[in-house]
């Protein structure tokens, strides 16, 4: 017999706010979270149509893609992040991902994508800055390791406090 878990209420939408700082730093290292947490059973997404973007069958698909995105985010062509492209898409990943934590304890789905796309405003502008000052100190490459261990760790914080038996 297996128990059904949810989220911890009182946390949604500042989880909302997280995983959406974590697609600002690395747009499909969120959505795996998020995937990977549904396919261990930790969260239920609920029933939106975004949801199924990021459902525990496409977890896979969503991994191999954000592993590939940890690898070109080191190479010297890769755009910056505040560029309207790739700003665009890392707001849209954090406001998918924050209907998806909302959606999961049946919260609003426009709060939970709301704060999500805000949090990746945040997270995009706050690895910026930080990656711009440290790579004064460090190789650029060791900075982007640093950001991808925040990105990931981030998420699996995130995965972790939504997760919570009944």
């Amino acid at each position: 017999m297996t128990s059904s878990l949810r989220v911890k209420h009182p946390y949604t939408l500042s989880l909302a706010v997280g995983i959406g700082a974590v697609a600002g730093l690395r747009p499909m290292t969120a959505p795996a979270v998020i995937a990977w947490a549904a396919r261990r059973k930790w969260i239920r997404l609920g029933s939106s149509p975004f949801v199924t973007i990021i459902s525990a069958r496409a977890s896979r698909t969503i991994t191999e893609l954000a592993i590939s995105e940890l690898i070109v985010d080191k190479l010297p062509f890769t755009p910056s992040r505040l560029n309207a492209g790739p700003l665009a898409s890392r707001i849209a990943s954090g406001a998918i991902c924050g209907l998806a934590v909302c959606g999961a304890v049946k919260r609003p789905l426009a709060a939970g994508a709301l704060l999500g796309g805000l949090g990746a405003i945040a997270g995009a502008l706050a690895g910026y800055h930080a990656r711009k000052r440290l790579s004064r100190d460090m190789p650029d490459f060791a900075v982007g390791l640093v950001e991808d261990t925040l990105a990931v760790g981030g998420g699996a914080l995130v995965a972790a406090l939504m997760a919570t038996t009944k």
